[in-house]
């Protein structure tokens, strides 16, 4: 094996502090989303991850505010709660020809099935690819560690993704998620996981 199967606390924070380096588009209208699903739809994987306002109370659901999907070249922040899941959304959860790479990417599918009713087409969690081929720490800033050798911030992970405007932070921080699965992936491929 290429990698560790296994990462500590310890180990993780030893790892150089790394983040999404290249373009981020910040879309809230449905004109400017459905011209990225344009895009996008060019790729036959891309990184997917999703932000839903943290919740604090036992039998609270969370509401997904946010879709993050990224590209070789850049990523895109789908502001979902200003536009709904609109139908280009829904084609491209549905569509069998894009790989939709992610990690730990069951919730994140109950919970947009919450907001329109789909059939998830070619999901492909690294969690589950990870325990198979035997990785014993998983996880995103875990994988990230021991695939990709940096430590991602976790900090804006339970900041307020309703927000008129998303800070820097949560930019950066949303970006790096679907950076780092499409990286992850192409690194198992390379090593011939995959």
């Amino acid at each position: 094996m290429m990698f560790p199967v296994a990462i500590t606390k310890d180990e993780v924070m030893e790892r150089p502090l790394a983040s999404y380096p290249g373009e981020v588009h910040v879309l809230s209208t449905k004109g400017d989303i459905n011209n990225a699903m344009s895009k996008i739809n060019d790729y036959p994987f891309v990184g997917f991850d999703t932000e839903a306002r943290p919740t604090f109370k036992k039998g609270q659901i969370r509401k997904i505010s946010l879709i993050q999907i990224g590209t070789d070249d850049e990523v895109f922040l789908l502001r979902i709660k200003e536009t709904g899941l609109l139908p280009s959304i829904v084609r491209f959860l549905e569509s069998e020809t894009i790989r939709k790479v992610g990690i730990g990417l069951e919730d994140d599918v109950q919970l947009l099935n919450k907001l329109a009713r789909f059939n998830p087409g070619n999901f492909f969690d690294l969690n589950k690819e990870m325990k198979e081929i035997g990785a014993e720490s998983i996880g995103a800033r875990n994988l990230a560690a021991m695939i990709l050798e940096i430590r991602i911030s976790k900090s804006a992970q339970t900041s307020n993704w309703e927000n008129e405007i998303l800070s820097n932070k949560q930019v950066q921080y949303a970006a790096t998620d679907a950076w780092i699965c499409i990286e992850i992936y192409k690194k198992l491929l390379g090593w011939g996981y995959l």
